[in-house]
């Protein structure tokens, strides 16, 4: 128990440079909200709804952190400061990353399978502040969801998820590049979809004014090639006139 315990604490210590101690990482809430929220999904699964949603009022009345009993997380799962809100058939991986203010909301029933009408994230997952994730979607393997960006489609594995609603950017989160970073994205404005595009849209237009302007040179020199060819006629006409 306390090698899990300290493993735990070990990983957290990985993904946030500020604690000097694991008695430190002891008092953050998010530690604070995922362990009652063991104590609350053990009660909810024995049926015990009443005592399960009690313990999850007394963890966000303390956390600011709102984790419905029923929602399965994996291991060293980190919940970085409050705010959070994940939902009932919410399902989390192991190494998942969440930063302040992100959700993982429900839609109508009618749009998942058998209910399921929250996120499911799977491993190595980063989900930046004031993000949404909304409906039974599933977030790939490694994939990142920049701030405020608001998901309500699947996300491919390793996939950079930015804007409103959220698409995917150039950049990929493969393992040779990822690593991890903080709060999901790197802090540069390149990343923006809409900034990449018209990137390219001006690399196609530069590409395309320097082949017409070679185009108009050769037309030019092939005009210029054949004028002497036309005039020769006119002058042996009036020689012999």
């Amino acid at each position: 128990m306390f090698s899990a315990l300290s493993e735990y604490l070990d990983s957290i210590r990985a993904r946030d440079p500020a604690p000097r101690s694991r008695w430190e990482i002891l008092l953050y809430p998010g530690v604070l909200a995922l362990g009652l929220h063991r104590v609350a999904h053990w009660l909810f699964n024995g049926e015990l709804y009443f005592l399960a949603r009690l313990v999850n009022h007394i963890a966000r009345f303390l956390t600011a952190i709102d984790i419905h009993p029923g929602a399965q997380i994996g291991k060293f799962f980190f919940c970085d400061h409050g705010f959070v809100v994940i939902g009932e058939t919410a399902v989390i991986g192991d190494n998942v990353t969440i930063y302040q203010g992100a959700t993982l909301g429900g839609r109508n029933p009618t749009d998942g399978v058998g209910g399921k009408r929250h996120p499911t994230i799977e491993d190595d997952v980063i989900i930046s502040l004031g993000a949404a994730i909304l409906g039974p979607v599933t977030i790939g393997k490694g994939a990142r969801v920049g701030a405020n960006a608001v998901v309500t489609k699947d996300v491919a594995p390793g996939s950079v998820m930015v804007g409103i609603p959220a698409k995917p950017t150039l950049l990929d989160a493969s393992e040779k590049q990822r690593g991890f970073v903080q709060y999901g994205t790197p802090c540069s404005q390149t990343f923006d979809p809409n900034t990449q595009k018209l990137e390219l849209l001006q690399c196609e237009i530069r590409q395309m004014q320097e082949r017409i302007a070679q185009l108009i040179d050769e037309r030019d020199e092939a005009r210029r090639a054949a004028r002497p060819a036309a005039s020769e006629p006119d002058r042996d006409s009036g020689t012999a006139a």
